[in-house]
């Protein structure tokens, strides 16, 4: 079996767009979220929004490619891009058939459907791009990236909604891991800061209540209620050891485990107990060959949704017992709000970038304590810590859960 590293990262998000200013954001505790309209010309009501900011993908594509590439490729494209120059190669040594490209979506082009789709209704299906196909599908950005990079190897799209990220690096890892690939791109992406798709989480209760930007996305605080929709992407280059080794690569961490379940409960509510979420923890922790007492930091997926929180926390003790209050615990969502599909993705490089520090983020927001959340969340600011041992969670509808385990290079 191969060892398996992470060499590159690259990341969009609410609260940067270089590695540099994300990890600037997380350490002092800054969060991307803003109050603005959702509905513009049907309601001056403000809502708070996670947006990408002050994004250009003018140096990767021509005017041409941009007309007709959906957004969430373009940051798929930018982020696999920032993240192939971190880590220092092409990786034209290697057969391009042992290079892997796997980045999940949990909706596609949303913008690019519902332009399309008004555009069909109000204008007649001769005026619907030629274009609008090729921009929607979620697996573009993959190809996209696949034929930016000339990567050959397996190339497709997890599409797992909250979960997707999480599985596509998991999936990515197993490849190197059995010997399918060599080094992989791997990552999530996802552009649904419409109003299309605000309506549609909002009216199924999921949004958070709140107009407070500093109290909206507030993961385990008692008075949580709900997430804040964002967009952006997260990549990793992912690369088997002995070929990272040898040509002196930069490591950021390892992954050492990867666990993926449903719970085969509810389209849209986790188990309340967690069981699902902590087969998953327990697999990545066992594949990992590694004590249970050796984790002490976990990424949770922390949506800061009523049920979501107090079932992770009760899934963590599930697998970790009376360690569980050892571990510390923090939400990167309640700095970006909830990335949908691209937060497995931008929360791996919230891991990789922590383990490289050794510091773990506060999670941002907290201050009412919540008794079925009682586990350390960090809440009082950065913390210095000697990771031992971490995992990523990601819990999507559906019932999909997925964990991945990182460690430091030994």
């Amino acid at each position: 079996m191969n060892r398996v590293v992470i060499t590159g990262v690259g990341v969009t998000s609410p609260i940067g767009n270089t590695a540099e200013e994300f990890w600037a954001s997380l350490d002092q505790g800054r969060h991307g979220f803003t109050l603005e309209e959702w509905f513009p010309g049907q309601s001056e009501e403000k809502y708070v929004k996670a947006s990408v900011k002050n994004f250009s993908a003018e140096d990767l594509f021509d005017k041409k490619e941009l007309r007709r590439t959906d957004i969430l490729t373009q940051y798929a494209v930018y982020a696999a891009d920032r993240a192939m120059k971190d880590c220092g190669t092409d990786f034209k040594d290697l057969d391009p058939y042992d290079c892997a490209v796997i980045i999940g979506s949990g909706i596609g082009g949303m913008e690019t459907t519902q332009e399309e789709m008004l555009t069909y209704h109000n204008k007649g299906n001769k005026r619907v791009s030629v274009f609008t196909i090729p921009k929607m599908i979620g697996n573009m950005a993959a190809g996209t990236v696949a034929i930016r990079t000339g990567f050959k190897g397996v190339n497709y799209c997890t599409v797992s909604a909250c979960a997707s990220g999480t599985h596509a690096i998991g999936e990515a890892f197993r490849a190197i891991k059995h010997g399918y690939a060599r080094a992989a791109i791997a990552g999530g992406t996802e552009k649904c800061s419409i109003g299309f798709a605000y309506a549609g989480f909002n009216n199924m209760h999921a949004i958070t209540k709140s107009t407070d930007v500093d109290r909206a996305s507030i993961p385990f605080d008692a008075e949580r209620s709900g997430f804040v929709l964002g967009d952006g992407c997260g990549i990793l280059v992912l690369e088997e050891y002995e070929h990272a080794k040898a040509r002196g690569a930069r490591i950021y961490a390892e992954i050492t485990g990867y666990g993926a379940t449903c719970d085969a409960y509810h389209e849209t509510s986790p188990d309340p107990e967690g069981r699902g979420g902590a087969k998953a923890m327990e697999l990545a922790v066992k594949e990992s060959g590694r004590e249970f007492t050796s984790f002490n930091y976990i990424n949770a997926h922390g949506t800061s949704t009523p049920i979501n929180d107090k079932t992770e926390t009760n899934a963590i003790k599930l697998v970790f017992g009376g360690h569980a209050k050892n571990i510390a615990v923090n939400s990167t969502k309640s700095m970006t709000g909830h990335l949908l599909g691209a937060a497995g993705g931008v929360e791996a490089v919230a891991c990789a970038l922590q383990i490289k520090n050794q510091t773990i983020h506060r999670t941002l927001g907290y201050k009412t304590p919540d008794p079925e959340c009682d586990l350390d969340y960090v809440t009082e600011g950065s913390r210095k810590l000697e990771i031992t041992g971490a995992l990523s969670n990601s819990l999507g509808f559906g019932g999909h859960n997925a964990c991945i385990a990182f460690a430091p290079v030994e």
